[in-house]
Formats: C-alpha cells, sequence, structure tokens
C-alpha cells in the first residue's frame, strides 16, 4: 500500500516525564496539571485537520466517561472484539488496522487522528503512522500505561515543531522519517 492510498495518520496525546500516557487504572486525572482557562496546547487546531478518530475500546471507555461527547460528528472507529451499542453513531471494527486504514482512505477519510496506547502500537507496527505530537506533562507518575508496546522494530522520527509553555508542558511534534 503506498502512503498516497490511505489518509494521513497522526497521535496526539500526553505523557508524564517517565513516559506514561495513564495511571495503571487508565486514570488520566494528572493532566489537570497543566490546564489554563483559554490555553489547549494546540488541540483545536489539530482536531479541526481530522475527520476520523480511531481508538481502542479502552480509550472509548474513558471517552464516554466525559460530560460530552468530545468528537462532535466526526467519524469514530473503535477497535474492539466486543462491541457494544453505539451511542454516538460510532462504527466497531474488529480486525488488521492495514485493511482498516485501506478502508478509510478508500471511503473518503483524509486524515485520520489514532489515539489509545493499544491502537497506536497496531498502527505505529504496521508502519501507518505519519506524525507523532506528544505533550510531555512535569510528572513523573512512576507507573501505568505506555504510550506504545512492543511494536517489534525502531520508527524513526523527524522533529518538526516544538514549543514549551509556561505551565511546564512541552509540545513536540515529530514527522516519522
Amino acid at each position: 500500500m503506498s502512503p498516497m492510498s490511505r489518509a494521513k495518520s497522526s497521535v496526539f496525546i500526553a505523557e508524564s516525564l517517565d513516559g506514561f500516557i495513564a495511571r495503571a487504572d487508565g486514570a488520566i486525572d494528572w493532566l489537570a496539571l497543566v490546564e489554563r482557562e483559554g490555553e489547549d496546547y494546540g488541540f483545536a487546531a489539530f482536531f479541526e485537520t481530522v475527520d476520523t478518530m480511531v481508538m481502542g475500546r479502552t480509550t472509548y471507555n474513558t471517552v464516554l466517561g466525559f460530560d460530552a461527547w468530545p468528537y462532535g460528528a466526526k467519524r469514530c472507529v473503535v477497535l474492539t472484539h466486543d462491541p457494544p451499542s453505539a451511542r454516538h453513531g460510532e462504527e466497531f471494527y474488529a480486525g488488521d488496522v492495514t485493511a482498516l486504514a485501506e478502508r478509510l482512505g478508500a471511503e473518503g477519510a483524509r486524515h485520520v487522528y489514532v489515539d489509545g496506547g493499544e491502537v497506536i502500537s497496531q498502527f505505529f507496527a504496521a508502519g501507518l503512522i505519519d506524525e507523532v505530537t506528544v505533550s510531555i506533562i512535569p510528572v513523573v507518575l512512576g507507573d501505568g500505561l505506555r504510550l506504545t508496546r512492543r511494536i517489534g522494530r525502531d520508527v524513526r522520527l523527524e522533529l518538526v515543531q516544538h514549543r514549551a509553555f509556561d505551565s511546564g508542558l512541552v509540545r513536540l511534534t515529530y514527522r516519522v522519517a
């Protein structure tokens, strides 16, 4: 599959200084450490470019606990082998992520936001991630869920942008080489 036959796939995620995207129980309460009124660290601008979400079931379950569905009318695909009933028009998928990426591209997706450690790992392993934005939160958690699991290969990244914020958050954006 050539890169032109599929949508661009991006990660936009926060992690602790010691590399965790969530606590061991999945909690993300520590993200509040850098919450500042009127500051979203570039997320809204990034999200505006996205037309499709792909996430794992654990991330989906976390999002269902939010006060409001954060994805509006954007297409949302949840990777799961045990699909629940859709609440917001989301789709459920169990299968190869390469086939999913090809299908999404064929159906007109242009920019896919990939979220959730397991799904990010699968997309990295399949060579499907094009860009990664990681916001480093100034906290050491000591334990938790990592950004990726074993993906079986090195993935070389090229830094394309970096920015430090007064809150201590540092945002790094990489292009996959």
